[in-house]
């Protein structure tokens, strides 16, 4: 079976930074583009990042750049986010997912395969 499985959330405090991982199984990885995308209480998804397959493409929305990093480890199938400075406005269950393509999108149906995901919570 397909599983994306998302870790790393919490509560932190506003300027904090915390360390998304997303450990991937029952697909081959290292083919498959892997995007982060989240959504904010009461609002839709917001596609947050994208790696591409190799990881030597790396893509972020507005709101992530500069503060996000995405990465890939394609040994241990898995992909990071890293968040630095983060503010209220990223308070959200953060998701991971997968496309062989290479795209920005926040459409749970671009996607192959979309994983359960990890509260992100910061506080002001």
């Amino acid at each position: 079976d397909v599983q994306l499985q998302a870790s790393g959330g919490g509560l932190v405090q506003s300027g904090g930074s915390l360390r998304l991982s997303c450990i991937a199984s029952g697909f081959a990885f290292s083919n498959y583009g892997m995007s982060w995308i989240r959504q904010a209480p009461g609002k839709g998804f917001e596609w947050v990042s994208t790696t591409n397959s190799g990881g030597t493409g790396t893509y972020y929305a507005e709101s992530a750049k500069g503060r996000f990093t995405i990465s890939r480890d394609d040994a241990i199938n898995t992909v990071t986010l890293r968040m630095n400075s983060l503010g209220p406005e990223d308070t959200g269950v953060y998701s991971c997912a997968a496309t062989r393509r290479t795209i920005r999108s926040r459409e749970r149906s671009d996607y192959d395969y979309w994983g359960q995901g990890t509260q992100v919570t910061v506080s002001s």
